[in-house]
């Protein structure tokens, strides 16, 4: 089918790697003839009417900056049927009948919805959390963790030095995959995640041996959805009056200059997106697949739900004895 445009948004929560997508796209779009529509502020943009058209000037020097140029934001609008069918009418009044949707689980929802309005989409998993099902890393992921270790490599020269516990929060209100990587990575204590049952009790009790055993010092990482770091912090002060510090990493964790592997992983997938358009596709997701990057029905993608953690790395942690 003829395409003389597609379209381009970034949506719901930001990650590094977002704009390196968006310059794939264009670079793709671009060599393959077609005109390339950056839709700004996410699916408000789409509500609203504002774009740009985007060309190679657009998205030079972009590639190392974390963030999306094309801003991101939330849109209750998409959550409704005549929101979704305005959507779907604005694109297709800029001539517009292919789009890109780089984003999480709610993102992907809204592509879906555009759809189901005779809009091609194609989703490009984004979210730091890794729990995009059908591919074995989503956009952002690397990056927030190597933002992760390299905090909590700092946080350990303090801790050695005055006998101190961290206690680390990292993102992840559902899903524990960065506090359990970020833990191997960075050789922490203990991961606290939605995921496994702990006991503080126990935590204590362990902690204090070590203490007995001439360690003095610990790092306990834990995800927001696991625990209030303040909260754990102070019942590890109450129990055994270890000197107990907090960091809460937050929106930290998101930005900064994409590493080499979001950069390139953001490139496949913004060249597949392309490429899976012009070739008719639609209604699917790309996603990384054993270093192969496959195509996934939407549908599939959100009735799966949340990507659960490898249990070979919750065992790997458990080994550990993270």
């Amino acid at each position: 089918m003829e395409r003389k445009r597609i379209a381009v948004l970034t949506s719901g929560g930001d990650c590094s790697g977002m704009n390196a997508t968006v310059r794939a796209v264009v670079r793709a779009g671009l060599a393959a003839g077609v005109e390339v529509v950056g839709i700004q502020k996410g699916y408000h943009g789409l509500i609203d009417r504002h774009y740009e058209i985007l060309g190679t000037r657009s998205v030079s020097n972009i590639l190392q900056r974390g963030g999306t140029f094309l801003q991101s934001a939330r849109c209750r609008q998409m959550m409704d049927e005549a929101g979704q069918h305005l959507a779907a009418e604005n694109l297709k009044g800029l001539g517009v009948d292919g789009l890109v949707v780089i984003g999480g689980d709610g993102s992907l929802r809204g592509g879906l919805a555009l759809q189901r309005h005779g809009i091609r989409v194609i989703g490009v998993p984004a979210s730091i959390d890794n729990d995009i099902p059908f591919s074995d890393m989503s956009l952002g992921v690397d990056t927030a963790l190597n933002n992760i270790i390299y905090a909590v490599d700092c946080l350990k020269d303090t801790a050695s030095s005055h006998d101190r516990t961290f206690v680390v929060e990292t993102m992840g209100r559902n899903c524990g995959y960065l506090a359990v990587m970020a833990s191997i990575a960075s050789g922490a204590e203990y991961a606290l995640i939605p995921e496994v049952p702990y006991d503080i009790d126990d935590i204590c009790k362990n902690l204090r041996r070590r203490f007995e055993e001439g360690r003095s010092n610990s790092i306990i990482m834990v995800a927001e959805g696991a625990g209030k770091a303040q909260e754990i912090a102070d019942r590890i002060k109450d129990n055994i009056g270890f000197e107990t510090r907090v960091m809460i990493l937050g929106h930290y964790q998101r930005g900064g200059s994409p590493s080499a592997f979001d950069r390139t992983l953001a490139a496949r997938f913004g060249v597949a997106a392309v490429e899976a358009l012009l070739t008719g596709e639609s209604g699917k997701m790309v996603g990384l697949s054993y270093s192969s990057i496959k195509l996934t029905d939407l549908e599939q993608v959100i009735h799966v739900g949340r990507r659960p953690i490898d249990a070979v790395i919750l065992k790997l942690a458990a080994t550990l004895g993270i």
